[in-house]
């Protein structure tokens, strides 16, 4: 942060080398991450933007966003902070895109005034996914009987042990629809004019920078460093902001006490494979 003394001087004496903050936010979006898998969400993130929102002299806040997508809410959690705090502390966001901004990704990127991405990175995949798996068929070869008991018509709907219901896949749609609709209002405020005519803009289709810029999803091309320094100064500074960890940090695998026993480590790698797999599965939707 800048020298508190040189806050007590008037601006025509203070230094003409601007220092912006800058914030990474990579990773799938979820409520909570995991010792082998941290996860944006707002929980994760909150503190980090306030910290760079911070900056009373910063002309700009720059976070770059790298992610697939994920929950919804998180991702929207997410996004309304980005725009409190710059509304709270009168500051232009500036969201550069990294490899992909989609689905959840985009809502965040969102949050930008300006949205810089990479001519190759990818953007877009305005829609809402519900993927799972069905094993009634398994059960049954293995000669295993599915018991459940409810009280309430509807809680055991979608059950990866039963059959698919048609009702159940109705309500999902349902559901499925209202968050899109949520998105696509989103989008279209945040982006206004910007966004030209095309029907698939809102169905889930995604493009590379180059194209996106084309419909209106981004405003310019390019990379950070260059953009920052394009726009404020070749003197200008940038600030990372990132969180301490320590040696024993808050993403170990086996927690902050207890022995490392057997069991813990066997249930820890269980828990990172199926993680590591959830993860590899967003990415690879992309190309990564």
């Amino acid at each position: 942060m800048q020298n508190p003394v040189s806050r007590l001087l008037p601006k025509s004496l203070r230094s003409k080398n601007p220092t912006i903050p800058v914030l990474r936010l990579h990773g799938t979006i979820a409520a909570a991450g995991t010792q082998f898998q941290p996860r944006l969400s707002l929980a994760s993130t909150a503190a980090l933007l306030q910290k760079a929102f911070s900056y009373p002299d910063a002309p700009a806040v720059a976070i770059s966003i790298n992610s697939p997508g994920g929950s919804p809410v998180q991702s929207r959690l997410i996004y309304k902070r980005i725009r409190d705090l710059a509304a709270e502390k009168n500051k232009t966001v500036l969201m550069f895109v990294e490899d992909v901004a989609a689905s959840g990704g985009y809502m965040i990127a969102a949050a930008g005034d300006e949205i810089i991405a990479d001519p190759s990175s990818i953007v877009g995949s305005i829609g809402v996914i519900t993927a799972s798996f069905g094993f009634p068929e398994l059960l049954k070869k293995a000669g295993i009987e599915r018991r459940v008991h409810t009280a309430g018509n509807n809680k055991s709907i979608l059950d990866p042990f039963k059959p698919e219901k048609k009702e159940d896949v109705a309500l999902l749609k349902a559901l499925q629809l209202d968050i899109h609709r949520t998105f696509i209002d989103l989008v279209k405020e945040r982006r206004g004019t910007k966004l030209v005519d095309n029907p698939d803009l809102f169905t889930g289709m995604f493009w590379t920078g180059m194209r996106a810029q084309e419909l209106g999803l981004v405003d310019h091309l390019g990379d950070m460093r260059s953009f920052l320094k394009s726009r404020y100064g070749e003197k200008t500074r940038l600030k990372l902001i990132a969180q301490h960890r320590g040696l024993f940090g808050r993403f170990s695998p086996f927690g902050t006490g207890g022995r490392l026993t057997p069991d813990r480590i066997a249930e820890a790698a269980v828990a990172g494979g199926m993680e590591a797999l959830e993860e590899r599965a967003l990415w690879a939707r992309y190309g990564l």
